[in-house]
């Protein structure tokens, strides 16, 4: 059996999925804050006697304080239960929530009011770009996408002028939903960074 859960954001979610691949039991709440509090009784909950064989834990970016609480807790069950450990894009996780085709960008409100964004296929999660942290005004310049979801999608579309802003959340539920390589992290804060390139500010 396979546990992911995610923390990085306001909500704290938490799947547990069979061998083939089928979904067994998830809880999905929007908690704010308190994630130290919640995550382990929710998985608990969900586990009800039973032990993974691998742990999946959201690494974010997003929620610093709710990140660390996630992979604190991923490592603490590893040792209890022996089981294997990966990290998985919280990013890309929000994206496998956006609904249509074609493209999505994933804002989320970060620090010194910046974004992290990145775009996603919406069918496959493939990456379309690269993580980055950047103003609003700079995000705007590095995303296409005309659907943007996460907490800092508003932000976005408002300085790029255009767009569909969807206020969405992660779910673990969605896991299984990401290409391999983004469910196969590093169990460790993913960080983003700003582009090797800018384009010029007006004079």
């Amino acid at each position: 059996m396979i546990l992911a859960f995610d923390t990085s954001s306001a909500a704290c979610t938490a799947a547990l999925f069979d061998g083939r691949g089928a979904c067994l039991a998830r809880a999905d709440e929007m908690i704010g804050r308190g994630h130290a509090e919640r995550l382990v009784p929710m998985v608990a909950e969900l586990m009800n006697g039973r032990v993974p064989d691998e742990i999946i834990v959201g690494v974010g970016p997003g929620s610093f304080t709710g990140i660390r609480v996630a992979i604190a807790a991923a490592q603490g069950m590893v040792i209890g239960w022996d089981a294997k450990v990966h990290g998985m894009s919280s990013m890309a996780l929000l994206a496998a929530s956006a609904p249509g085709r074609g493209d999505v960008a994933v804002a989320i409100r970060g620090g010194h009011g910046e974004l992290f964004v990145q775009q996603f296929d919406r069918a496959t999660l493939e990456q379309r770009s690269g993580l980055l942290n950047l103003p609003p005004q700079q995000a705007a310049q590095q995303t296409s996408a005309a659907l943007v979801i996460g907490s800092g999608a508003s932000d976005l579309v408002a300085a790029r002028g255009w767009g569909d802003a969807l206020d969405g959340l992660p779910s673990a539920a969605n896991m299984l939903c990401l290409p391999d390589g983004l469910r196969t992290l590093a169990p460790k804060p993913l960080y983003a960074r700003a582009p090797d390139a800018r384009v010029p500010e007006a004079a």
